[in-house]
């Protein structure tokens, strides 16, 4: 089945250098701790000059026409996309599940209308450690993701753990900045927006904040470290991230599986595109590797993690992490049964 791509998809293409990645072989590794930063990343330098730049990405939007695809955004070596197709959840929040093969990949993802009345954002402050499907069970959540990069690494819940990064819940602040990375601020006016830790001086008219990594998109382009061939960036592992649409109103919440035959990890320049043919404009990256872990709670009250979580290579167990970000629809202006 051939679809069409999106008029903002194929604007993407000819306007964004996506760059080429490439199927690496899955090594043995551990938790994605905290990089050590490089001491400047560069953009990758490309010689042709803009107007021929311009005519090859002209050149990727007509080829992706021919992308197949089945009602579901995917990525190829060449880091094109297709266009998502949502499935509706509940009030505001649209859901998708999508398996691609080049790369081989596994991802979930939910789009939350921050404009519905039926909406409401909560971030865990306590330090803690607590599986992601316990946060949701226990703040009775639609769903929740991961989020802050912390200290301890355990399945084990409840032991004192260190978010490494800036944690707000309900206007008050659990953790402070950390200014060497960004954060996902959703302020007392409505408004979110992805900003440097570094630049919060006073939490004064921030309702929510949650400590991630760094921005993989801003301003709708892949950010410069992205498109790095070294190091943390261009390593393949499970990812958390999350983008913000270009006006505002919807949050994306993405899970990509890793360390395993059937999706062997996203580097962080997939991540990046992944989120924009989703819809966003700015996006971070948070705590990945064995972390990572989307728990959604289904219709009949069961909360399940939906994508696989690996702690100390085991498939399906859960880590004990830190700050973690979820979405709860506000019992108020439920719908009648």
């Amino acid at each position: 089945m051939l679809e069409k791509i999106s008029v903002k998809a194929m604007q993407a293409a000819t306007q964004k250098d996506f760059g080429g990645t490439h199927l690496g072989s899955l090594a043995s590794f551990g938790r994605q701790s905290p990089p050590v930063e490089s001491s400047k990343n560069v953009f990758m330098a490309c010689p042709v000059h803009r107007p021929c730049r311009m005519f090859v990405y002209l050149i990727f939007s007509i080829l992706l026409l021919n992308i197949s695809c089945a009602s579901a955004p995917s990525v190829t070596t060449d880091g094109t996309v297709s266009e998502p197709v949502w499935t509706a959840f509940e009030d505001g929040i649209d859901y998708l599940h999508v398996k691609t093969t080049s790369p081989r990949l596994e991802y979930h993802a939910l789009r939350i209308d921050l404009y519905s009345p039926f909406i409401d954002i909560i971030v865990k402050g306590e330090a803690v450690g607590k599986r992601v499907s316990s946060f949701v069970r226990e703040n009775n959540l639609t769903a929740g993701i991961n989020a802050a990069p912390f200290d301890v690494v355990s399945s084990r819940e409840n032991r004192p753990i260190q978010n490494m990064g800036i944690v707000v819940s309900g206007g008050a602040m659990f953790a402070p900045v950390n200014p060497r990375y960004d954060a996902l601020v959703f302020y007392k006016d409505g408004k979110a927006a992805i900003v440097e830790q570094s630049e919060i001086h006073s939490i004064e008219n921030i309702e929510n904040a949650i400590g991630g990594f760094h921005k993989i998109l801003h301003g709708g382009e892949p950010t410069q470290r992205t498109f790095n061939k070294t190091g943390v960036s261009a390593a393949r592992h499970p990812r958390s991230a999350t983008g913000i649409s270009s006006d505002g109103k919807y949050l994306y919440l993405l899970v990509i599986d890793g360390r395993r035959a059937g999706s062997i990890g996203a580097t962080e320049h997939e991540t990046a595109m992944i989120l924009l043919a989703l819809g966003s404009w700015d996006a971070i990256n948070f705590d990945g590797g064995g972390s990572s872990a989307l728990a959604i709670r289904f219709p009949d009250s069961n909360v399940k993690v939906v994508n696989t979580p690996i702690h100390n290579g085991i498939p399906g167990q859960e880590r004990a992490v830190a700050g973690c970000l979820g979405v709860r629809r506000r019992p108020s202006l439920s719908r009648e049964k």
